[in-house]
């Protein structure tokens, strides 16, 4: 379990694809080494994954193939700058949202409009993905714990603080690029029970949701 709260910033010293998975190497830095073992949960742009190699500060994961599917770290080469969290420790402050690690889905960077030193991003996404949204609720975006400030039928939008924006990779991103989207699990589950209560031909309506008061 994650908070979407990103503790440092990677580098990808390798990435090599193997018979539709993939063998990855991240630099990891200082902060985050020292305290990393084998075994151990690192969110990768928000991906879950699991040490499996520790090479002084830099640690391998293999990638499956279904995560390579899923999400964007097929496009990760030598030198890419990756978003890196440790699962959260029983002790540790929670201070994001619960975030799994397990992608739903990729969008893509829309728009990027500064002011100053924040700035809002622009996402699209796929109807599937935005059906599990509510504006105000929380998302998380290659790994990092945001609120949905805008909602419509095409992608969301996000205020980014100057600090997300120094402490992650979106300070070096542009229009275009790929992300990977988790959304909200509690969200997700409620939407799951409910669905649960109506006919398997019925679809999630305002109207059935009134019947069955909600």
């Amino acid at each position: 379990m994650f908070t979407g709260l990103i503790e440092a910033i990677g580098t990808v010293r390798q990435a090599q694809l193997r018979g539709g998975q993939m063998s990855l190497e991240v630099h990891l830095g200082p902060s985050i080494s020292q305290d990393t073992r084998l075994g151990d949960s690192i969110a990768v742009n928000g991906v879950c994954l699991t040490v499996s190699e520790l090479h002084g500060r830099c640690a391998r994961f293999d990638v499956s193939g279904e995560s390579l599917s899923k999400t964007t770290l097929k496009h990760l080469k030598p030198g890419s700058k990756v978003n890196l969290e440790r699962a959260i420790s029983a002790q540790g402050r929670f201070g994001g949202h619960f975030v799994q690690g397990h992608i739903d889905g990729t969008g893509t960077i829309a728009a990027i409009r500064k002011q100053g030193d924040y700035a809002t991003f622009r996402f699209s996404a796929p109807p599937e993905l935005l059906t599990q949204m509510v504006l105000k609720g929380s998302v998380a975006v290659d790994g990092v714990s945001l609120t949905i400030a805008a909602l419509d039928q095409s992608g969301f939008e996000v205020a980014l603080i100057p600090t997300t924006l120094r402490d992650t990779i979106w300070r070096l991103s542009s229009v275009g690029d790929a992300v990977n989207i988790e959304t909200d699990m509690l969200l997700k589950m409620v939407r799951r029970q409910i669905e649960q209560l109506l006919p398997e031909s019925g679809a999630l309506t305002a109207e059935k949701l009134k019947s069955l008061g909600f």
